[in-house]
């Protein structure tokens, strides 16, 4: 069974960096065609597509999180990470990790990732 967990701060003061693990089981984030997103939701807001790494290492962003965002992995831990620099309370928000069978650039759609994490609420504040 494919499990995906995100962990990492709930809370994260104002320029810093926001770092979070997810981590994979029952499934390789080395196999193809697999690719690994983040998505986020603020409250109250929609969800928001931040970036994907695929099975091969290639990465893509949101060209609006682009400048602040790095996503990277560690395949010997079967874990792919995200990085947002400069946060603000904007940033505040849940982030999930996804997986799809294929890339799915800037997509938000529920049924094209098959597996989710269940979400870390991480804060913004000072």
């Amino acid at each position: 069974q494919v499990q995906l967990q995100e962990s990492g701060p709930g809370l994260v003061k104002p320029s810093q960096t926001l770092s979070l693990t997810c981590a994979v089981s029952g499934s390789s984030i080395t196999t193809s065609y697999y690719s690994w997103s983040w998505i986020r939701q603020p409250p109250g807001k929609e969800l928001e597509w931040m970036g994907v790494i695929a099975y091969d290492g290639s990465t893509y962003y949101n060209p609006s999180l682009k400048s602040r965002t790095s996503i990277s992995r560690d395949t010997s831990k079967n874990q792919f990470y995200l990085q947002l620099k400069s946060v603000t309370p904007e940033d505040t928000a849940v982030y999930y990790c996804a997986r799809s069978e294929g890339l799915r650039v800037g997509s938000v759609k529920r049924d094209e990732y098959d597996y989710w994490g269940q979400g870390t609420q991480v804060t913004v504040s000072s």
